[in-house]
């Protein structure tokens, strides 16, 4: 039986601490990389938020963030290409929510 009070997230924060111990990606890079996985598997809105904060923390750009949705729609596809660029201009709504009221 799952332990915890959160068991699915407290799994997968255990599950990125161990991938980050293993990189030797810089910060931006790894996000990077991670923003192409999530494209490439149609990630929903709530897998771009959790990136969100990191990805400001490493000084990932909007303008990188773009060139990755340009570097990959050859391989992904024109439809994954789009619903990316659609759940994370949702997720980034979602954290602008989240921050406002926090405040």
């Amino acid at each position: 039986m799952a332990t915890g009070e959160a068991p699915v997230l407290e799994a997968l924060a255990d599950i990125n601490a161990v991938s980050l111990e293993r990189t030797e990606l810089d910060p931006s890079s790894l996000i990077l990389v991670r923003l192409a996985a999530l494209i490439a598997v149609d990630a929903p809105a709530s897998s771009y938020l959790l990136h969100i904060g990191p990805a400001a923390e490493a000084g990932v750009t909007v303008d990188q963030a773009q060139n990755v949705l340009v570097a990959v729609a050859p391989i992904v596809g024109t439809p994954r290409t789009a619903s990316a660029a659609a759940k994370i201009v949702e997720a980034l709504g979602l954290a602008i929510e989240l921050a406002e009221e926090g405040t």
